[in-house]
Formats: structure tokens, C-alpha cells, sequence
């Protein structure tokens, strides 16, 4: 059996806030050596079960965010910057389940640090279907064929898994109180329950399938002001909804869509220099 993480950074164990997750802020190495730690769990979990691969794929921010030195030595890393496929880099059909660790709630949603991506967002479709960053990557994951068997993260996270992919298993390492402050477990039992979850995701594999994406999807994006929007329907095949701040884009495959996506944050980032 070969698996594969995306380890994101808010939804870490015992993290409350941005002092944390930002690399120019004071706590920020204390939440890598968390961040490290609920990933070293979760690998350790499936090892335990037989895994023969394992493929860790930093997921937060500049990417470059887990402690080498300090992971399992058994695993490979993606890490570093620019990736054609961001979250979800190195992902294809010959995974048997991936695991989201470290996530967290989509934008407009109770939960720590809860956001789509980039703050212009304010929400996002696939069709009809309404997902953040855990939803489109377990779209992409299910293009694969791959199961997303495990989310871990906030709690937020968690019940958000848990209405977009039946059966799936999830670990709450933290409570949301509100967007900055968690109720915790400490670290060392939080990777002691993530050991223990993992086993249990990897148990409960083949009662949990691929989220597929649907054929030619529709991907709507809802940014925070018109300037943003403006800069994002720069990108070609998209346009602006009348009336509205919505950006559209028909897709060909959701890996399509998955790429215009990172291209059209990109470009209403820079809405803060106009």
C-alpha cells in the first residue's frame, strides 16, 4: 500500500492563530515543530498498517513550512513554493488514500483561521456544490481515483468531511471557540488520537470511495470586492457574473479547473497594488 498527505498548518494541533502559521510572526516555529509532529503521527499510523510508500506534500502557504530534519525518515517530502497542482502536488492513481492533516473550515465558516485559499475569497462552487480547499483537493484526489480516508484538524474541518464524503474518518484535535482561540488536546495525546485515527482510516478503506468530480465542472469563484474580481477575470475563458463579484470558468476536468483556480487567486491577490 503506498499513501499520501497534504499537511496544511491550521488546523494543527494546539494552534489558535496567524502568530503561529505566518513565517514572520514570533510563534512560528513553535507551530512548525507542531505541524511536524501531527504529520510524523499520521505517517507512523500507516506504516503501522503495512504502508510499503508514503508521500508528504507541505500544503501551507510558501510550502516550505515542515521540519525536514525532523520527519519521519521513511517518507518523502514535496516542499517549496511554485507547484502546478499547490495542495495536491505529487497526487495520482497510484496512491491507495490520502489524508488531510492540519485543515481547517472553508471561508464564512465558524472555525479557526477558516478561509478558501486567500482572504479575497469569499466562496467557492463546483457546480453547485459549494467547497473550500479541503473539497476541491478531495475533488482532485477522487479524479485519481484516490479515497480521502482521514481529515484532521478543527472541528470545523472535521464536520465539513464529514457532509462532503461518506463513511470517511476524521480526528478533531481542537475545539473552535471562535476564529482565534481553540480548546486543545495536548500535543502528545493529539498524536497519540491521529496514530489511532489513521489506523482506523486505513481499516475502514473499502468502505469509503473517491469523491468524483463531475465531467466539464463549473468553477464560480466569489471574491471580497469588485477590484479582485476585475483582476481575476483577467485570466482567459473567464468573466465576471453581472451584478455580482462571482468569476466563472468552464472547465474541461477538474484539474483544469483546480489550475485556474490558483491562477485567479493569484491574480486578485494583487488587488492590494491597484
Amino acid at each position: 500500500m503506498k499513501f499520501y498527505l497534504s499537511m496544511d498548518m491550521e488546523g494543527v494541533t494546539a494552534l489558535p492563530d496567524y502568530t503561529y502559521v505566518d513565517s514572520k510572526e514570533a510563534n512560528y516555529e513553535r507551530g512548525r515543530r507542531l505541524m511536524t509532529g501531527d504529520a510524523n503521527a499520521i505517517i507512523s499510523g500507516a506504516f503501522d498498517r503495512g504502508a510499503k510508500g508514503f508521500l508528504v506534500n507541505d500544503s501551507h502557504s510558501k510550502m516550505n513550512n515542515l521540519i525536514a530534519e525532523d520527519l519521519h525518515e521513511d517518507a518523502l517530502l514535496i516542499t517549496g513554493g511554485v507547484k502546478n497542482y499547490s495542495m495536491v502536488e505529487g497526487l495520482d492513481q497510484s496512491y491507495d488514500g490520502a489524508f488531510f492533516g492540519g485543515y481547517h473550515a472553508r471561508a464564512g465558516q465558524k472555525g479557526v483561521m477558516a478561509h478558501s485559499m486567500i482572504f479575497a475569497v469569499r466562496t467557492m462552487w463546483i457546480n453547485d456544490v459549494e467547497v473550500g480547499e479541503l473539497g476541491f483537493n478531495a475533488y482532485v484526489a477522487g479524479f485519481h481515483g484516490v479515497p480521502v480516508l482521514l481529515v484532521a484538524g478543527d472541528d470545523a474541518a472535521c464536520k465539513e468531511a464529514e457532509a462532503l464524503i461518506p463513511n470517511i474518518v476524521t480526528a478533531a484535535v481542537k475545539e473552535s471557540l471562535t476564529r482565534s482561540a481553540v480548546k486543545t488536546l495536548h500535543p502528545k495525546k493529539a498524536q497519540a488520537f491521529l496514530l489511532e485515527k489513521t489506523h482506523q482510516a486505513i481499516d475502514n478503506r473499502e468502505h469509503v470511495k473517491p469523491l468524483v468530480p463531475p465531467d466539464e465542472p463549473l468553477l464560480r469563484i466569489e471574491f471580497t470586492n469588485y477590484g479582485e474580481a476585475e483582476l481575476a477575470a483577467m485570466m482567459p475563458g473567464c468573466e465576471i457574473e453581472k451584478g455580482t463579484t462571482v468569476v466563472r470558468f468552464q472547465a474541461k476536468d477538474i484539474l483544469e479547473a483546480y489550475r485556474a483556480m490558483l491562477v485567479m487567486t493569484e491574480l486578485a491577490m494583487q488587488a492590494k497594488f491597484c
